[in-house]
């Protein structure tokens, strides 16, 4: 059919011409991606509709002419705002809001709206939250939380010490301890209030991604920079995460439509705030087990760095291919020269600086 408005066999018909086939056939795509279409139309200097974006548009994927759209930003939407929409379900709403909190473009919103349908379900950072905090230290351990004065705190193998650094897996598992219930209470809402909702924009494998180079980079900065002290809890991935979800909000400020986002901003950093202040007062307090110091605050700022560089190039290009990003491509250079050079200090800076590292538990 389409070769009948393109007997050159160019790949484009004119916008008139796709009305008038639409009509025709007595069709009409989704008004949305009908919306979305006519934008791309619009980027073209001639007002063209190329086939091959309506494909892509009508089976979810989006084509690099519709990137290079959004990001000339010379588009008009004709039709209301999403926000506007009256008649929509709970769970439309829901969407409808989650859109609205991590997305700075209208049109990258009606895309989400339009393309999500909630399978698979943002399983990732549920099962880490529920799963390995609540079932592994309540059901394993036969305890919630440990606190840094109970007796197992530094006899279970999960979290970071320094005399065992060469067991690799403490790297990562050190998320699974807290020390004390407002240390597990405060990253546990952070991470869901936040990092759900990121997943279910941005996906599970973005997510862990920026989550666990959070994790790595926190371990890895304390055996660098505070090399006598253990490490436990999750704080250097959700400060990835929450870092580079306030920094996106900021870089995008008059596109964020959220309700309350000075206040949502404020008492997110008033949070962070608060448990960084309590590691950092509990990192220099007299230790119940000298000579090993409580646990390092040296893994918030290491996931804070994470989140201000890779969290924020991940959650600006909302469905875009990073492998075309050049400033991904330096951040991520930069992350893994870091955890090269904090691998290679583990395995050799101890003896060579012949540090006196507290006892093995």
């Amino acid at each position: 059919l389409l070769s009948q408005f393109d007997p050159d066999n160019t790949g484009y018909i004119s916008t008139e011409k796709f009305r008038s086939l639409l009509q025709r056939h007595g069709s009409e795509p989704d008004p949305h991606k009908l919306e979305v279409l006519l934008a791309l139309a619009d980027s073209n200097s001639e007002g063209r509709i190329c086939y091959q974006d309506f494909v892509n548009l009508m089976s979810n994927k989006r084509s690099n002419s519709f990137r290079q759209a959004i990001l000339q930003g010379n588009r008009r939407l004709c039709s209301k705002a999403l926000l506007e929409e009256t008649g929509l379900s709970l769970s439309q709403r829901l969407i409808r809001h989650v859109a609205y909190e991590t997305l700075p473009r209208e049109i990258d919103r009606k895309w989400y709206y339009d393309s999500y349908t909630c399978c698979p379900p943002p399983w990732f950072m549920i099962t880490i939250t529920i799963v390995a905090f609540f079932l592994y230290n309540g059901v394993v351990l036969d305890r919630f939380v440990l606190q840094v004065s109970h007796p197992l705190y530094l006899k279970n193998a999960l979290l970071y010490h320094p005399q065992l650094r060469a067991q690799a897996w403490r790297y990562l598992t050190y998320i699974f301890m807290h020390a004390g219930i407002e240390h597990l209470g405060l990253n546990v809402v952070l991470q869901l209030l936040v990092g759900v909702p990121l997943e279910m924009v941005h996906g599970a494998a973005r997510i862990s991604f920026v989550y666990v180079a959070g994790v790595v980079a926190g371990s890895l900065a304390v055996s660098v920079a505070d090399v006598r002290a253990p490490v436990v809890g999750s704080s250097g991935g959700v400060y990835a995460l929450v870092s580079a979800h306030l920094a996106n909000i900021v870089m995008n400020w008059s596109g964020m439509k959220c309700q309350f986002k000075l206040l949502r901003m404020a008492v997110a950093l008033i949070c962070m705030s608060f448990e960084f202040g309590r590691a950092v007062w509990l990192r220099f307090h007299p230790s119940a087990y000298p000579p090993c110091p409580h646990p390092s605050f040296m893994a918030h700022l290491g996931g804070v760095m994470v989140g201000i560089t890779l969290g924020v190039i991940i959650l600006r290009n909302y469905e875009q291919r990073l492998q075309d990003q050049t400033l991904w491509w330096i951040f991520l250079s930069i992350y893994i020269i870091f955890v090269l050079f904090a691998i290679f200090w583990n395995i050799f800076a101890y003896s060579l600086l012949d540090l006196k590292l507290p006892p093995p538990p």
